[in-house]
């Protein structure tokens, strides 16, 4: 006879298990006997003594800590995407209700959970037996994960979907990247995830990203409004605590020996140094600068100089590779510094750019020393095609060369011959060598059409078509994968040859570097002596301003009304020529190459050749076709 189950008793179990309150959650405790870890520098069992940092941020999260926001602002590559997953698994192992966690994009959160969330609920036993996920997952599955008794989900998103921040109540959610969320049709998303937990009395969100750009970074506003709490460590020498500032160690850092990168103390003045990591690392603890809010809202900040992913001797090398480039410096302050990057907003005033230009010791159509390789910007109008040649050398340093405009349309004959010639021509330098542009850029934003086919006529390798990208995030260069033809439909195909260009890094680099005055920093700016007003005035014409737009400040870059600004985007498309040539990547015995090549003195008095005489050819043969290609040319004189 078969077993049949007592359906009333079963239906009052799972109502049991659905009324029984979660068991208590705590999250380090979890951790330490659930995760194990598959891939990564650190494989095996979670190891707490690898990051002690971790320990109050679970702790925070944890029912038993009375505040609703936990904030993590942190550098790459120092473990919070691992909290964020503890945080996640743990809850809906053991508690109840629904988890959101929301990525800046649906792509970004289709693509985490498949490659970092299902590997590691597979090899975490406790989670994989909950959730059984088979291999012909859906797509909503992979976006959607629900306990196999219904007592929990998972939900993933993006911010870019205002639908799926909807009509849902989650009990305790993660935010990753939210330094990334963009303004979407319905409003701010961060608001949005955030009052999706309004009707939860306990609930927890944890906010994590590394920062980006100040004024407008969203981790880094979080981060000020709540408890700020740092990292301190003792000196190995003192025991004096402090929190290891970067400023500390530039101040002591050897360009010429970045292993010896260290922290001087502030009361002893003792040097930590690599070895002494872990030492002060046993004495880690987060001290609070803004304490009041705490109860509400906890905030931690922490950057790679106390992780084990990262030696100080990285820390260093990665400054000195990305010093007086400003858009290397915005990264390595961001994912190495875990820092807001603060931009200059303003171009600085034209009059004194002018008034330093005078002093320059180069005109207008001369290479000056120390400028290498040629990139021309051009940008086209209704009715001309205005460019700008630019000059790049060592440590990121730029050189105007020469401006002008061309006239007539970007499609008419005469202006592709004469553009034609400009890129065709050589500019001289002080050492008597001729130098011609390595790579050209011209805007395709405006008449697409039009500018695509000239480009055409030239190899990808010497002029790319390129139109600006909106957004702070946006790469300096980035290929333009695909688009449709407006009227017939069909897939347009660049190949090589059309790019977007990050136009707001760019010009964030360009009016940092305009501040500095010493010829020999990184990224200074070089002028000719005898530059137009009228050129200084479109290169610093546009500013950055903040705009509310459903709700949230957004910034943009503009100019005043009737103030051209072609020269400012003439020098952005030249400097994005040169990101894409690779100018910023090339080693000191590449420049050491050019420099031997270009300048190097030429001979005043090259030697001469002998005349030949008609008797030397007769001797040779009257025919030219028989004459030695030495001599081909005096007999076609003669």
């Amino acid at each position: 006879m078969p077993r049949v189950a007592n359906a009333e008793r079963l239906g009052r179990e799972v109502i049991a298990a659905a009324l029984q309150p979660a068991p208590p959650v705590n999250y380090l405790a979890w951790a330490e006997r659930n995760v194990v870890f598959e891939d990564g520098p650190f494989l095996g069992p979670y190891n707490r003594q690898l990051f002690p940092f971790f320990d109050e941020i679970l702790r925070a999260l944890s029912p038993e800590d009375p505040c609703r926001f936990v904030t993590l602002v942190a550098s790459a590559q120092v473990g919070k995407t691992t909290l964020a997953n503890i945080f996640c698994l743990a809850s809906i192992t053991i508690g109840r209700g629904s988890f959101l966690y929301v990525h800046p994009t649906i792509e970004n959160a289709a693509r985490w959970s498949k490659m970092k969330l299902s590997p590691l609920m597979r090899s975490t036993a406790i989670v994989g037996e909950l959730f059984p996920q088979r291999a012909n997952d859906s797509q909503a599955s992979v976006l959607y994960k629900e306990r196999r008794d219904g007592l929990s989900r998972l939900l993933i998103t993006g911010a870019n979907s205002p639908a799926s921040l909807s009509q849902v109540t989650i009990d305790h959610q993660v935010q990753d990247d939210v330094s990334k969320y963009e303004t979407n049709p319905a409003g701010d998303p961060e608001a949005q995830a955030d009052s999706r937990s309004r009707a939860i009395a306990d609930a927890k969100i944890f906010k994590i990203s590394t920062p980006l750009i100040i004024p407008g970074c969203r981790i880094t506003r979080n981060f000020r409004d709540g408890s700020q709490e740092h990292p301190y460590v003792p000196c190995p020498h003192c025991g004096s605590m402090q929190v290891l500032e970067w400023e500390n160690m530039l101040a002591t850092l050897d360009p010429a020996h970045p292993e010896r990168a260290g922290f001087s103390c502030v009361a002893c003045g003792g040097l930590a140094e690599e070895r002494h990591r872990p030492q002060m690392l046993k004495g880690f603890e987060w001290r609070a600068h803004n304490p009041a809010a705490r109860r509400e809202h906890r905030s931690f900040w922490i950057w790679s100089a106390y992780s084990p992913l990262q030696t100080f001797e990285q820390i260093a090398r990665e400054w000195l590779k990305a010093r007086g480039d400003p858009a290397s410096e915005k990264t390595f302050w961001n994912d190495t510094l875990g820092r807001a990057y603060e931009t200059r907003g303003d171009g600085r005033p034209w009059q004194e750019l002018a008034g330093r230009a005078a002093k320059s010791d180069y005109a207008r159509g001369q290479v000056p020393k120390g400028a290498l390789l040629l990139m021309l910007g051009v940008d086209c109008q209704l009715d001309r095609v205005e460019w700008q040649l630019v000059g790049f050398g060592r440590e990121h340093r730029r050189y105007v060369i020469d401006y002008g405009t061309i006239g007539k349309h970007i499609s008419e004959p005469d202006c592709q011959r004469n553009l034609d010639l400009l890129l065709a021509r050589r500019w001289a330098n002080s050492y008597g060598h001729k130098i011609g542009i390595s790579l050209a850029a011209i805007d395709a934003g405006y008449s697409t059409d039009d500018v695509l086919a000239y480009a055409r006529r030239y190899p990808p390798h010497k002029l790319i078509a390129v139109r600006g990208a909106q957004g702070d995030t946006a790469p300096r260069i980035a290929k333009v994968q695909r688009e449709r033809d407006e009227k017939r439909g069909t897939v347009l195909k660049y190949s090589n040859r059309f790019f977007n260009v990050g136009v707001n890094t760019l010009k964030m680099s360009l009016y940092r570097d305009l501040l500095k005055d010493d010829p020999a920093a990184p990224g200074f700016v070089s002028f000719p002596n005898n530059c137009e007003d009228r050129y200084f005035q479109e290169l610093v014409a546009e500013t950055r301003v903040s705009h509310k737009r459903f709700g949230q400040i957004i910034w943009r870059w503009e100019k005043p009304e009737k103030q051209a600004c072609e020269m400012l985007d003439t020098m952005i498309y030249a400097s994005a020529a040169a990101v894409k040539h690779g100018v910023h990547w090339i080693s000191d015995e590449g420049w050491n190459r050019l420099e031997a090549k270009f300048e190097a003195v030429v001979d005043p008095a090259p030697r001469q050749r002998p005349k030949r005489t008609m008797a030397d050819f007769a001797r040779l043969g009257s025919d030219p076709e028989s004459l030695d290609e030495r001599y081909r040319g005096y007999f076609n004189e003669l």
